[in-house]
């Protein structure tokens, strides 16, 4: 396994923007953490109320956006305008090419996450999804927002899982992998404390786990939110 504590993750303030990187990314690089199998970025994101990100490129790269607080408005080159709020989940898959904007519509701060995968093939059409998951939905189980054949998920180019809990502290809650022979896990604590196998991981800590079929997850606190993620190890 490996473990990346969250005060190990590159760190960006441009006043609007203050971004925590877990995986190198614009001026941060770690050659250490480049990548973890097909999951290529995870930024921890706080966005100034009236700022944002005006329109730039993508190709083939599968991002995925979670909203934990406030909302985000999007614009792209398919014409999708969309405000995606804490309880959506929202997939671009950006394939040939696809420009878009990402802009807080509010006075207050957004914070999200913004998760990266590597496509499983390359130059497909550019697509766009959203979906909201109420999160009651993720109280001491899972909820599976992206997957490939569970019914009620979205999908991506990719044989990619992601799954969000909400545990109420004591709560033992295994994660099963679904291809658990060429899969790993990245999970990512959102909040609270979580004991995963022998490791205990605090607000914003992260583990890589592989080779190995299910993970023992435990809260330790109330309310301890996290994200799982179950991609594929090797790379094409």
């Amino acid at each position: 396994f490996v473990l990346h504590k969250a005060d190990t993750r590159g760190f960006a303030d441009h006043g609007w923007l203050r971004a925590r990187h877990t995986f190198s990314f614009a001026n941060y690089y770690h050659p250490e953490r480049v990548h973890f199998g097909a999951l290529r970025v995870l930024n921890d994101d706080e966005i100034a109320g009236g700022r944002g990100f005006g329109m730039h490129p993508h190709d083939n790269m599968e991002i995925i956006t979670i909203p934990l607080t406030g909302n985000l408005e999007h614009k792209d080159s398919m014409g999708n305008t969309a405000v995606v709020q804490q309880g959506d989940v929202q997939i671009m898959s950006a394939g040939t090419g696809v420009r878009h904007s990402e802009w807080n519509p509010l006075d207050s701060w957004t914070t999200l996450l913004q998760i990266w995968i590597f496509p499983d093939k390359k130059n497909i059409a550019p697509r766009y999804d959203q979906k909201n998951f109420g999160i009651e939905g993720r109280r001491n189980k899972f909820q599976t927002v992206v997957s490939p054949k569970h019914k009620g998920a979205m999908w991506i180019n990719q044989d990619a899982y992601i799954s969000l809990a909400r545990l109420d502290s004591g709560k033992s809650l295994p994660y099963a992998l679904n291809t658990p022979v060429k899969n790993g896990v990245y999970l990512f604590l959102i909040s609270g404390s979580l004991q995963v196998g022998t490791q205990t991981l605090e607000k914003r800590d992260a583990i890589g786990i592989w080779e190995m079929p299910t993970i023992p997850i435990k809260a330790l606190t109330d309310d301890t939110e996290f994200v799982v993620l179950e991609i594929p190890m090797e790379v094409k």
